[in-house]
Order: structure tokens, then C-alpha cells, then sequence
């Protein structure tokens, strides 16, 4: 295999075509197709079918595409670690962005950032970390800004950036609204994020420790910001969630926080990013507009920052 066939690969898988690889790799379509039907030739499969409306993977193609994919990042790391040797600028940043950080202060961080490194192309992905953790173990995302728990310490490191508390959420006109006690809420349906991984955990932590039982199917699990909104203002369900979200639509206005006799844990925004990959100038400075921009909240003229400013204890 050569790097410029699985480049090929990728850029094939990203784009649904010949011709969009061609325009990512900046090539001719001819020099595309010439790549892949050598590799599919070398290795003896198809790995690609070609269709009116440009490609898709087969299954082979399917198999080898993570690895293609791996292994072009990582040279993509390479030529920017030696470049910042060079005293270079990296020319790209991802960050993946937990929703409610998102919501409330990513615009004026990344004002600040573009103020500061305009040539550097930014790309922000909604970073759920179901989504952020396989793009950074891919090297495709540079950093994310998350809970930091629960994360293998091996592989990840995380720098906190903020305490905040967990709510459980209702909107104004719910009828356990006035509920001081979790065993009032069981028979209602729930709405929460959680990975595989983190459902025990959670469950435990919500209900369990507090010798409760609710029924798996009262819960359901919601792996975007937007359809967790929508389900607490639109369907009624109860939410668990950052008390920050508060502050961003749809919710905003529309709902409140329980006041429950059963405390209920703490979290933390961290920056979170490979342990064998440390951050680069670009991201050094986004994640210092970020902390700029934290510490300002409590003196903005606006009194949605401020509120934030009082939900959060700075831990930098």
C-alpha cells in the first residue's frame, strides 16, 4: 500500500465521489481512479462500487477505511509537529464543544481567536463525547472540551476549566414540578445523554445510591443537545442535565430546575486532548481565548453571562 492510495481511500469515503476527492486532493479525477484501482489491484479486492451519483465503500473498503484514515492524520501530525519546530503556525484546528459551552460562550471565543490567528481554519464539531473521543483517538479532532470523567487516564489527558452543577429539569407547566424527592419522579419519563459505557455509572449515581429504582424504560437516550431540548419542552419529559443549559435555547425561559432533598453530583469542563499528543500553538491560543472569555462573563453587560458566571467555579 502507498500513502497516496489510502489518501485516495479517504478522500473517496469523505467527499461520495471521485471528482469531490479529486477537488480535496487537489489532483486530476484520473489520478484518483488510478490510485484506487491500483491499491484494489495490489490487494486483490473492490473496495470501492462507482455508481451515476459518484461512490460508496464495500465491505472491504469498509474494513481498510480506518486504518486509511489513521494513518493519513497521523502524517497530517507529523508535518504539523514539524512544522511548529519550524516556528510555523498550524494552518487547521478541530475542536469538539460540549453543547452548553457551545451555547453560551463559543461565539465570543472564537471571535477572539480569529482576532488572533485569522489564517488559521477553524472547525468546531457539537462534541458529545460519543462523538469527540473517536475523532481525537483518530487524530482528526486536536482537542475537546467536555466532561473529563469517565476517560481512560492512559490515554487522554484533561486540564478542568470549570465545576458546574447537574439539574434535573422540567418545564414550568410539568406536574411534578413542585416534587422534592426523586421517588415522586419514577414513574415519569426521562430524557438523558449517556454513552453505553456511562449508563451504569449514571444510573447508580441518580437513582441507585439513593436505594431507587426507575424502569429502563422510562429513559430515554438522547445523543444531541437539540433532541434533548426538544423532548423535555415539547414531550414533557424530565431532563438530567448541565444546569448551564438553562441559559441556551429552547430552553431558556421555558423551563426550571427541581429542588430535590437527594444531592446531586457535580461535574467538570475540562480541555481534553491524547496524552501523546500535546496542544499546538493553535490550540494553546483557542483554549486561552476560551479562559479569557470564561473569566469575563461576570462582568458582561449581558445578564445571561452573568448568570452563567454564578453557575460556574473556574478551576484555572
Amino acid at each position: 500500500m502507498k500513502l497516496h492510495q489510502l489518501q485516495a481511500l479517504v478522500a473517496v469515503a469523505e467527499g461520495g465521489g471521485i471528482r469531490a476527492a479529486a477537488r480535496r486532493l487537489e489532483v486530476s479525477q484520473a489520478a484518483v481512479t488510478r490510485a484506487l484501482r491500483e491499491l484494489e489491484e495490489e490487494q486483490g479486492l473492490a473496495l470501492l462500487v462507482r455508481h451515476t451519483g459518484g461512490a460508496r465503500l464495500t465491505p472491504a473498503g469498509k474494513i481498510l477505511l480506518p486504518h486509511a484514515t489513521q494513518i493519513a492524520s497521523q502524517l497530517q501530525k507529523a508535518q504539523a509537529d514539524l512544522a511548529s519546530l519550524r516556528g510555523e503556525t498550524p494552518s487547521r484546528l478541530c475542536v469538539g464543544v460540549t453543547p452548553w459551552l457551545g451555547q453560551t460562550v463559543l461565539a465570543s471565543t472564537v471571535q477572539a481567536f480569529r482576532q488572533a490567528l485569522p489564517k488559521v481554519q477553524l472547525e468546531v464539531y457539537e462534541g458529545l463525547l460519543a462523538v469527540s473521543l473517536p475523532l481525537l483517538r483518530n487524530g482528526l479532532m486536536h482537542l475537546a472540551l467536555g466532561p473529563a470523567a469517565p476517560l481512560p487516564p492512559q490515554e487522554f489527558v484533561h486540564m478542568p476549566l470549570a465545576r458546574y452543577r447537574m439539574k434535573v429539569l422540567a418545564v414550568h407547566e410539568h406536574p411534578r414540578c413542585s416534587a422534592r424527592s426523586l421517588a415522586e419522579l419514577l414513574e415519569d419519563d426521562w430524557v438523558i445523554n449517556f454513552s453505553q459505557s456511562s449508563q451504569a455509572p449514571l444510573m447508580h449515581q441518580l437513582f441507585e445510591r439513593h436505594g431507587l429504582h426507575i424502569d429502563p424504560g422510562r429513559i430515554v437516550c438522547a445523543q444531541s443537545s437539540a433532541m434533548l431540548s426538544s423532548l423535555i419542552t415539547d414531550a414533557g419529559m424530565l431532563g438530567y442535565s448541565p444546569e448551564p443549559m438553562m441559559l441556551c435555547p429552547p430552553l431558556q425561559g421555558r423551563v426550571r430546575a427541581l429542588t430535590l432533598e437527594q444531592p446531586l453530583e457535580e461535574s467538570e469542563a475540562s480541555v481534553i486532548h491524547l496524552r501523546d499528543q500535546p496542544l499546538d500553538s493553535a490550540a494553546q491560543c483557542f483554549v486561552q481565548c476560551l479562559q479569557d472569555t470564561l473569566k469575563a462573563c461576570n462582568r458582561s453587560h449581558r445578564e445571561a453571562q452573568r448568570q452563567l458566571a454564578r453557575m460556574l467555579s473556574l478551576q484555572f
